[in-house]
């Protein structure tokens, strides 16, 4: 089964937000699954601002990579694919009622998020973004 997934990457100063879904202990980039026949962009729009009360910038958003990785705790043909785009914002962040907290991650911070989260933070680290 095949989970796919939008993400927003968005760093400052070496760090990548994360947020925590209410009700779950597990942070993840902030993003979500479509709706529908929406596109990528369609659903990263509607997620963060949902999520985290900001309206992103469509023509600023940059393909950053696609990551697929299993699911602890679902069965072994489970898959989630998160398609990871950056973008500029308009507004403030703020965690909406779907989200308990949210968080800036280094690379330090690795081990705390879902696998598929873990392969863009190698990445991130590896050219140099995270810290």
């Amino acid at each position: 089964m095949l989970i796919d997934t939008v993400a927003w990457v968005r760093i400052e100063g070496g760090r990548i937000l994360c947020a925590r879904p209410r009700g779950k202990d597990v942070f993840y980039i902030p993003g979500g699954k479509r709706e529908g026949a929406e596109s990528d962009l369609e659903t990263l729009v509607r997620e963060i601002e949902e999520e985290l009360t900001v309206l992103l910038a469509p023509e600023s958003v940059a393909h950053v990579g696609t990551y697929e990785a299993g699911v602890p705790g679902l069965s072994d043909d489970t898959v989630v694919r998160m398609s990871c785009y950056t973008a500029e914002y308009r507004g403030t962040l703020a965690a909406s009622s779907e989200i308990e907290a949210m968080t800036w991650f280094s690379y330090a911070d690795r081990a705390a998020v879902p696998p598929v989260d873990q392969l863009l933070f190698d990445d991130l680290y590896a050219r140099g973004e995270l810290a």
